[in-house]
């Protein structure tokens, strides 16, 4: 499994690719092995506010609905819109095209608590 060393990880399975003040935000490559083929992705409205550690959407898969956790606070400035028709994307390009929403920072300590790559990988494979 790929975990990509630029990028921080959450207990919950997320994922956060920081541009500037922005952080882009998805599920990893484990968490939709997990869940099986995505059939439908439920995110929130541009200009939302979302905090961490708590629920900002919803992923469905044929074996579950499962939901999605901020790993940081912020405000929603775009949402992935090939999501909507191409749910799948989040299986087959979790890192690449499967972004699901990007945030603008509201406090960039917050990254802190984030895991790197190998923090992550040795979480998983407990």
């Amino acid at each position: 499994m790929e975990f990509p060393k630029e990028l921080r990880y959450s207990e919950e399975h997320e994922w956060v690719r920081v541009e500037g003040n922005k952080a882009y935000i998805g599920i990893t490559e484990f968490a939709q092995s997990e869940l099986g083929d995505i059939v439908f992705v439920e995110l929130p409205e541009v200009g939302a506010t979302i905090k961490q550690d708590e629920p900002f959407g919803s992923v469905e898969s044929v074996k579950t609905v499962s939901e999605l956790y901020a790993p940081v606070t912020g405000k929603v400035v775009e949402v992935n819109p090939e999501l909507e028709g191409s749910p799948e994307l989040v299986n087959s390009s979790p890192y690449e095209q499967a972004w699901m929403i990007v945030v603008e920072l509201s406090d960039a300590s917050e990254l802190d608590k984030l895991m790197d790559a190998d923090k992550y990988a040795a979480m998983v494979q407990e």
